[in-house]
């Protein structure tokens, strides 16, 4: 597999366990857990979107 297909390959499972700590959160009862929740999927989607344009070349990362 290309360094390309690898990259994608996270990103697309860094969104993944985004939206299923996003449905984690909207059945959480507390209020620190849900925000907690909330944060670590607003973190994953960052993280997947740098994955994903460094894979598709779009970001030098010499740079």
């Amino acid at each position: 597999m290309s360094v390309s297909g690898e990259s994608g390959g996270r990103a697309q499972q860094m969104r993944r366990q985004a939206k299923e700590m996003e449905q984690a959160a909207e059945r959480a009862t507390d209020p620190q857990e849900r925000q907690r929740l909330m944060e670590k999927a607003r973190q994953l989607k960052e993280q997947s979107e740098q994955h994903r344009s460094m894979g598709s070349g779009d970001i030098d990362p010499m740079v």
